[in-house]
């Protein structure tokens, strides 16, 4: 093995990841109680990569892979059984305030004196070096399978998210929390790719090492820029729960299958008046708002908006918005595009960019260049 790579790698690696641990672990968040989660997820986060950094230590100054390969193997697979679970664990603390429970601790926990016991037999247990190898890699594969129990489980929990914020707010909030999904697909690939990297030849173990640094970069960005976002996100979540705790709306007509049921009637004349008087363009309008605003239960909004429009809560307002600033780009060239976006009802220029460029196929300016003649000839 090159021992100078080897050791530059660890080098490079273990301030990264001392300072993202202490800073997730002990870095300061505006006083508030909404933060709590939030504070709750950086520490295990920061906990997770703390106990990384020991590992990499202790390849560091103790080389352990020079004098027993299989035991440093082990040891690599139980720092990452129980880290796998905090990462998962600080995720969905973030989707969920209530995921960290006694009885869930004490299950993971369990879990992992389990795997680590069972690592103890295959290392100490067994002498024959064929057997042993099986064992490792049969370490290997339990590890890896319960990762991607985790990735899925937190895949599930940010799509029914997602589409509750879809179906009652007309902001896309779905792009705060977006990096979630996206780390979580990154985190499969890298996690597999640890129980992978670990049996690599030893003049290629560096790539184990540095393959984690963009990962953990990546991540040390998410959180401080969600810090930013997390509080608006929390409010959407902290709304919908207690709409659901008050058992506000259940529906309790029940009609054929292609019969429309009796109040669509009254819910599309009201419907037409709010949109006729453009109240789709004040910005952060919930379901629960309009519902009230149009003196109507927002589950029967909910399933009439669903129903008509065939799109969720959210893109039905993004398009009578889109619609809107199509109009008054034409009647209103000298705006800016900034203006036609606040005057639309969005929240920023950026939204309203890639909101029209989603629905239209290009952007607000490209569109305004290339369409006036055949909107204004009609």
């Amino acid at each position: 093995m090159n021992q100078s790579l080897y050791s530059y790698s660890l080098c490079l690696s273990l301030p990264l990841m001392l300072f993202f641990g202490f800073h997730m672990l002990f870095a300061r968040t505006p006083e508030k109680k909404i933060f709590a989660n939030f504070l709750l997820s950086r520490r295990l986060m920061g906990t997770a990569l703390l106990i990384l950094a020991a590992n990499y230590a202790t390849h560091l100054i103790l080389a352990p892979r020079l004098r027993d390969l299989n035991a440093t193997i082990t040891m690599n697979l139980v720092t990452y059984f129980v880290c796998y679970w905090l990462f998962s664990s600080a995720m969905m603390t973030l989707l969920d305030n209530h995921y960290i429970t006694r009885q869930r601790l004490m299950r993971h926990l369990g879990m992992w004196l389990g795997f680590s016991a069972s690592a103890g037999v295959v290392l100490l247990g067994i002498s024959d070096v064929r057997v042993r190898s099986w064992g490792t890699m049969a370490l290997a594969i339990w590890l890896v399978v319960y990762g991607v129990f985790l990735s899925v489980r937190l895949l599930r929990t940010y799509a029914r998210a997602v589409k509750m914020i879809e179906e009652t707010h007309s902001d896309d909030i779905e792009a705060y929390i977006r990096w979630l999904s996206i780390f979580t697909y990154w985190a499969i690939g890298f996690g597999v790719s640890c129980g992978l990297l670990t049996f690599l030849p030893d003049e290629y173990v560096f790539i184990w090492i540095l393959s984690s640094v963009p990962f953990y970069i990546y991540l040390y960005c998410c959180y401080q820029n969600y810090m930013l976002f997390h509080e608006r996100v929390e409010r959407a979540f902290q709304e919908e729960i207690a709409m659901l705790q008050t058992g506000t709306g259940y529906l309790e007509e029940e009609t054929g299958d292609n019969e429309a049921p009796s109040y669509h009637q009254e819910m599309a004349r009201r419907m037409k008046k709010w949109i006729d008087h453009e109240g789709y363009r004040k910005q952060g309008i919930t379901l629960n708002e309009l519902s009230l605003q149009l003196c109507t239960n927002r589950t029967y909004l909910s399933e009439y908006i669903n129903n008509v429009y065939q799109m969720s809560y959210r893109d039905w307002i993004t398009g009578l918005r889109i619609e809107y600033a199509k109009r008054i780009m034409q009647e209103q060239p000298q705006l800016k595009v900034q203006e036609i976006a606040d005057l639309s009802g969005f929240l920023s220029q950026s939204h309203f960019i890639h909101s029209f460029s989603e629905k239209e196929g290009c952007s607000p300016a490209r569109w305004r260049k290339e369409k006036p003649i055949a909107h204004t000839t009609n």
